[in-house]
């Protein structure tokens, strides 16, 4: 049920490693994401995934940058069979401005084994109003939009998506988000990349964080942020400090006090008890279990630590 492996994958370009050695798998019918700040190594990954980059070689020419199946393929030695069985949507694609999308969509077409019918792909991604529209005259949505259209004409078994929602409206968003868990539920393996945490959160059953290069937390989604803390905040009425509250750890954003706890309800809990006490009101009350966005700020808080720890040493 492997569709794509990955294991201690390497990437150099001259002295700078893009890619420092890091392994994952997903699954078919599974929708994987791959989530980092920008430069942290994964368009680098979907690039030799895909197969226009080659892993490091080792000394005399050997492998050395570890080993990456797709289908049980390797994506350089066997790119016309990859090919046949992939779908790619990169960050940016190169379109004739001048063609409609019905023109453009065709125009692909004849790279395709048995491709998707033009009208189809269209009404899978909501351009069919759109057809008869030059691709100069398009939104940024509408331009990614199409780019997924291309990459579903194979009716891939894999699909590699990098930023696939950027510039959409809201609309846009979430019809491409059952498209994406459609393809998943006919047992299409998808390799995600986005920079919208809500979007990784609502799609993706597994995910993997990089950061210069290497992974720095991975896991099943739900299984990891259930294992962060999550977060109660609020405006005190009345002036208070953090020490004074019964939960510790205490911290403020601007006007609010923000608590991360690993039992968030108990924690709500025990300050409306505590506030009750003191007749103090707590305005607009928060309590939520943590996010991918949390994760994120504590692993760029953790780094900070680090690199502090680092210049005062």
């Amino acid at each position: 049920m492997t569709a794509i492996h990955v294991e201690e994958l390497r990437k150099s370009y001259g002295d700078f490693t893009a890619v420092k050695g890091i392994s994952f798998e997903v699954s078919r019918g599974e929708i994987f994401a791959l989530l980092g700040r920008n430069g942290a190594g994964k368009t680098t990954t979907l690039e030799v995934l895909a197969g226009f980059q080659a892993p490091d070689e080792g000394p005399g020419g050997g492998p050395g940058g570890g080993r990456v199946r797709v289908l049980g393929l390797d994506p350089v030695k066997d790119r016309a069979r990859v090919r046949r069985s992939v779908g790619i949507m990169l960050q940016e694609a190169g379109f004739f401005p001048d063609l409609t999308v019905a023109q453009t969509v065709d125009a692909w077409r004849n790279f395709v084994a048995a491709p998707r019918p033009r009208d189809e792909a269209l009404e899978l991604t909501g351009l069919s109003a759109k057809a008869r529209t030059r691709v100069r005259r398009l939104s940024g949505g509408e331009k990614r939009r199409l780019d997924l259209a291309l990459a579903l004409l194979s009716r891939p078994d894999v699909l590699f998506l990098d930023e696939p929602t950027t510039g959409m409206d809201p609309e846009g968003r979430r019809n491409t988000w059952e498209v994406i868990r459609d393809l998943a539920a006919r047992g299409t393996a998808i390799l995600l990349t986005t920079h919208y945490l809500e979007e990784a959160q609502r799609l993706a059953s597994r995910m993997a964080i990089m950061d210069h290069g290497v992974i720095v937390a991975s896991g099943g989604m739900a299984e990891t942020l259930a294992a962060q803390a999550g977060r109660v905040a609020f405006e005190p009425s009345s002036p208070v400090a953090p020490e004074d509250l019964p939960i510790p750890g205490a911290r403020w954003e601007g006007s609010t006090l923000v608590c991360r706890v690993a039992d968030p309800d108990l924690a709500a809990q025990s300050l409306l008890s505590w506030a009750g006490e003191r007749g103090l009101r707590l305005r607009g009350l928060e309590v939520r279990t943590a996010t991918l966005e949390d994760l994120f700020l504590d692993l760029a808080a953790d780094e900070n630590h680090e690199n502090h720890e680092k210049e005062v040493a």
